[in-house]
């Protein structure tokens, strides 16, 4: 290795570990730091996000990575190498953009939101967060500014997630398969009583619930020595390094599929960075190579593995086991429908696979309106139950259920929603490539077998990290890119079973 190359990745590994030490913090404020930290917490991490910033855009990176490029010219594209010099100078590039002093105000204004959103949310007060909410959006639409856009300031947001994305084509996707998805929720709106989700909305010890769920997601093959579970207000996986993933998960202790299925779903996040290769540890090169992908992998343990009947029917008499009381008198066949009703509910992450995709249409409209100026943040309430209404037919009953419902905003992630229905879109194409190399998947899953499919996310997405971008990685395994109709195939083939349509 050069010299260049060797003082390139140690400058880049101490960039990727202020950030980690960061993420330590932010995991802590979300799971474990008493209310009256939030203010010092917020400064912290400011303090942080300055000095990570600052070594980010430094004078002496930009200089190794020109160095590294002239050493590197002509390598081969699907190197290690190659493949972190072209993160680097990706990375590099879209944070000089944003300057220092920005970022460390942006990150102590969501630091101290993130406690007024839980406690908005707590309240079912909006006006407590509103102002907040303003500040994060006036800082958004700065952010977007200095990132530069061509058509619209939210293509530089999305982009942040979702590289190479733009709300032009967001747009051309969600238009391509809304029109299906509204005909089949329609069709099983006219045959909704032919099945009941009774079974899953009985009390529930949360503790056996938390056993039976950790016990699921070890099976999946999330390493337990490398991760933790915890609870939060709202659900999420985080990591500092691929020996270091933490979930959290919330639990209902009247219904069972929150905590059960949002781990599945966490887990699959976890097993995607205890995925990454070892050797690009600790440099910006490992991890998901974006939220479309990330999330692909966790919609497909939480759905395509986990709601599968094969799935349970080697899971469910371990579950009526542990709830004799509830399930014991209750068939396998009356659970897997219980598990897979469509309901047009109010919460996203508890959203069944045929109404979750409007839910983040909705979101995706409102923020684009939001960064454009359409709807002002005080209007957003009235403008999330109308549209609401207008998607799924139901008005929330209050805000805590409607527009605070979601951790996002507070965390300044405008331009995150979309990448939740393009995993959704992903996770079936690239299943499907799975199932292609080894048809007996299904067979598998029925004696509680999961290995064959982790080894083949692990090999074929998992331990590249960033190498590729996701249209890369997606045409890798697809020979295409992202195709709403194997999705809408999925959905319309499991509801004709579930409902008898």
């Amino acid at each position: 290795m050069s010299e260049t190359l060797t003082k390139l990745k140690s400058h880049l590994q101490q960039v990727t570990d202020l950030q980690n030490a960061a993420a330590v913090l932010y995991w802590d404020l979300e799971v474990m730091m008493p209310e009256g930290g939030a203010a010092p917490r917020a400064r912290q991490l400011s303090t942080l996000s300055r000095i990570a910033h600052e070594m980010a855009t430094s004078d002496e990176l930009g200089t190794l990575i020109d160095a590294a490029e002239r050493e590197l010219a002509g390598a081969d594209y699907d190197s290690d190498d190659a493949a972190l010099l072209r993160v680097a100078r990706h990375d590099f590039d879209e944070a000089t953009r944003l300057p220092t002093d920005f970022v460390a105000e942006f990150t102590k204004l969501t630091a101290e939101s993130h406690e007024v959103w839980a406690q908005a949310r707590a309240e079912d007060n909006f006006s407590h967060f509103a102002p907040y909410l303003e500040r994060i959006l006036e800082m958004t639409m700065r952010r977007a500014e200095y990132l530069g856009y061509t058509d619209h300031p939210y293509d530089a947001l999305i982009n942040t997630y979702e590289r190479g994305m733009t709300a032009a084509e967001v747009k051309r996707i969600f238009d391509a398969h809304k029109p299906a998805l509204i005909d089949l929720i329609g069709q099983i709106g006219e045959v909704e009583g032919r099945v009941s989700n009774k079974p899953v909305h009985q009390h529930f010890d949360t503790s056996k619930q938390r056993e039976f769920a950790l016990w699921v997601v070890e099976q999946f093959g999330f390493d337990f020595k490398r991760g933790r579970q915890d609870v939060s207000v709202h659900p999420f996986c985080t990591n500092f390094s691929r020996y270091d993933v933490r979930l959290t998960t919330r639990f209902h202790d009247d219904f069972l599929n929150p905590a059960l299925f949002g781990l599945m779903h966490e887990s699959g996040h976890g097993m995607y960075e205890q995925g990454s290769a070892p050797e690009i540890d600790g440099l910006p090169l490992a991890g998901g190579t974006s939220l479309g992908v990330h999330e692909s992998q966790s919609r497909m343990w939480e759905n395509i593995v986990g709601r599968s009947k094969p799935f349970w029917s080697w899971a469910y008499p371990r579950l009526q086991q542990t709830f004799p009381a509830q399930l014991g008198s209750v068939s396998l066949e009356d659970f897997w429908r219980a598990v897979n009703t469509v309901e047009r509910q109010f919460i996203r992450v508890e959203a069944d696979e045929a109404t979750y995709n409007l839910h983040i249409m909705l979101r995706f409209e409102l923020e684009c309106d939001m960064v454009s100026g359409k709807v002002a943040v005080n209007d957003l309430p009235r403008e999330w139950n109308g549209r609401f209404e207008s998607y799924l037919g139901v008005t929330p009953p209050n805000d805590k259920e409607g527009v605070l419902q979601d951790v996002h905003w507070s965390g300044g992630m405008i331009g995150y929603f979309p990448t939740y229905a393009l995993g959704n879109l992903l996770s079936v194409q690239y299943f499907n490539a799975a199932l292609k190399q080894h048809p007996n998947l299904h067979d598998e899953f029925a004696v509680g077998k999961f290995d064959t499919l982790r080894k083949w996310l692990v090999e074929n997405i998992h331990r590249h990290g960033r190498k590729f971008t996701s249209q890369e990685l997606t045409a890798r395994i697809t020979g295409g890119q992202i195709d709403p109709s194997p999705y809408v195939d999925y959905l319309q083939t499991k509801y004709r079973e579930v409902y008898g349509l």
